[in-house]
């Protein structure tokens, strides 16, 4: 895979490793620790509206709510400010999309069920599949019998999947079955899961429906078919054509020889069909595994549906955020001179390999962005520096108290 922007640390171990760099100054730590405390809660403001504009723009397409309550929204709710709210938080969390070709490759191949889906995707009037973070772990997978096999999977640490569902016109046009889903057509759906392996992202689309690959067919009507017409044709019946002969021309048979025939044929009969009943049970057991993980996913894996998946996004994205913005601050304060953005970003990059044994691609543009969005980046040339801690300080309070500016007003109108 590619490197990403996802920093895979939390905040609060990013803070503690920059603190350790103010050691020998005690005010200096408590003065970069307020000063992240601010920024803190000016971000969670950011948050905080982003998560009341997405309620309000999707709320006309949110499944989870009454047809009567929905109608409530109409001509409130835009989903192409929804839209567009969604892939800003998204990327303010560093989800990327992942691509037709990567989906296509998943819906191929499978690493734990062993099993192929169909999804009938006229269901959708469009989907997309974002994912951040990225690991590898050893798993124990049944090869044959009672043999199991470690293979090592790789994983998405986090997936969200996006569904535009059809109108009720097109999907009876499609003839297309919701079957027992709660869904309504035209609704938007959301769902976040964790820890979901690449080559099963299938999994996670709620009409996947297990059925039998062409190998599972081969095994199971090839031997059936021929094996059962080459008995039926030299043991069956031969011995019924020569017993219904002889009944008519009335000659004498060798009856046992005729009924031991018969009975082998029979009983090779028996065992083919047994064979064959086996390989459609070992199909049916896929598909018992495969219902018992769907159930895992979503009792243990999943992490919102719908308009509870905008915490979680909103959540990881306002850390994101922070997590960058105190990264770049704490180096360019660091630092004897202005660095370019290249120079930052290498520095940075740089302390994550040596120190934390991590490889991202950190992203250096958008991180400058918002220092400078909270005048605290500076810009000269092409090169970057800070406001000192105290002055940063007194920055960022005016920019939080700019926020309520009802005294302010009151006083001047008095």
């Amino acid at each position: 895979m590619i490197l990403e922007h996802y920093i895979p640390f939390n905040k609060e171990f990013l803070l503690e490793k920059q603190l350790a760099a103010f050691a020998k100054n005690p005010e200096k730590a408590a003065d970069f620790k307020k000063l992240f405390d601010i920024i803190e809660h000016y971000f969670h403001y950011e948050s905080f509206n982003l998560n009341r504009n997405l309620k309000q723009n999707y709320a006309l397409f949110d499944p989870d709510l009454s047809e009567k309550e929905r109608k409530r929204f109409i001509g409130k709710s835009n989903f192409s400010i929804f839209k567009e709210t969604l892939l800003t938080v998204l990327e303010r969390g560093n989800y990327y999309r992942i691509d037709q070709e990567t989906l296509t490759s998943a819906f191929k191949e499978s690493d734990l069920i062993g099993l192929n889906l169909a999804i009938d995707f006229n269901a959708f009037k469009d989907f997309e599949v974002y994912a951040r973070g990225h690991h590898k772990a050893k798993e124990k997978v049944k090869k044959y019998f009672f043999w199991k096999r470690e293979v090592e999977i790789e994983y998405y640490d986090r997936v969200l999947i996006y569904l535009n569902y059809s109108d009720a016109e097109f999907l009876h046009e499609k003839k297309v079955k919701l079957g027992k889903m709660p869904i309504d057509p035209g609704s938007i759906a959301l769902k976040i899961f964790k820890r979901v392996p690449k080559n099963d992202l299938e999994t996670i689309f709620p009409n996947a429906i297990p059925k039998m690959s062409i190998k599972d067919k081969m095994l199971l009507w090839v031997p059936g078919i021929f094996g059962g017409l080459s008995l039926l044709s030299a043991k069956v019946i031969p011995a019924l054509i020569n017993m219904y002969q002889a009944y008519q021309t009335g000659e004498t048979i060798d009856l046992l020889n005729s009924k031991t025939s018969l009975n082998q044929g029979l009983i090779a009969l028996g065992i083919l069909s047994a064979y064959c009943f086996r390989q459609y049970n070992n199909f049916i057991n896929k598909k018992i595994r495969y219902s018992k993980m769907l159930s895992d996913s979503l009792y243990f894996k999943n992490l919102g549906n719908n308009s509870g998946a905008f915490y979680s996004l909103l959540n990881s994205s306002e850390e994101e955020v922070l997590k960058e913005t105190i990264l770049a601050y704490t180096f360019l304060y660091q630092s004897e001179k202005p660095l370019t953005a290249n120079e930052l970003d290498s520095q940075i990059e740089s302390w994550f390999k040596t120190q934390l044994k991590t490889d991202l691609d950190f992203d250096v543009n958008d991180a400058l962005l918002k220092l400078k969005n909270i005048g605290l980046g500076i810009e000269t040339n092409g090169k970057w520096s800070v406001l000192p801690l105290t002055r940063a300080l007194i920055q960022i309070d005016q920019l939080w108290d700019s926020i309520f500016e009802y005294n302010q007003q009151h006083e001047k109108s008095v």
